[in-house]
């Protein structure tokens, strides 16, 4: 069954569970660590909530007859349906929209996450993307 924002339950039950994990490690570390910290914590705390959790995954980009696996990563895939780029920077830049957006797309997923952990307030560092059905 589908929610109001188009995607399942369970899609829904992750994200909840994503934004969870994601203020546990803000408010036990708080901001200002490297990127790497705030990945591994907070794989942590998605498997401790009983979730699967990949880190650094390839994503191949198909091209014509050819597949590339070169420079395409993301940081964090819950239960191999959720995307979560992770980030420990001051200013946000415009282009991560558009890489979680390509991400989606291009692994045939709709509910992403951009989650940039320096920030005082978390809320003010989250962001959640749907991508349409695709065809």
């Amino acid at each position: 069954m589908e929610s109001l924002t188009g995607i399942s339950e369970y899609d829904e039950y992750l994200a909840s569970q994503i934004v969870d994990a994601a203020i546990t490690v803000h408010r036990k570390i708080g901001p200002g660590l490297l990127e790497k910290i705030y990945e591994t914590s907070f794989a942590y705390e998605l498997e401790k909530r009983g979730l699967p959790v990949k880190r650094q995954v390839l994503l191949p980009l198909f091209y014509d007859d050819l597949i590339f696996d070169e420079g395409l990563k993301l940081d964090i895939l819950v239960d191999d349906l959720v995307i979560c780029e992770l980030k420990a920077v001051e200013t946000v830049n415009p282009y991560w929209k558009a890489q979680i957006i390509s991400h989606l797309k291009l692994a045939k997923l709709r509910l992403g996450f951009l989650i940039n952990f320096n920030v005082a307030l978390l809320k003010d560092g989250l962001k959640r993307y749907i991508v349409s059905s695709q065809l």
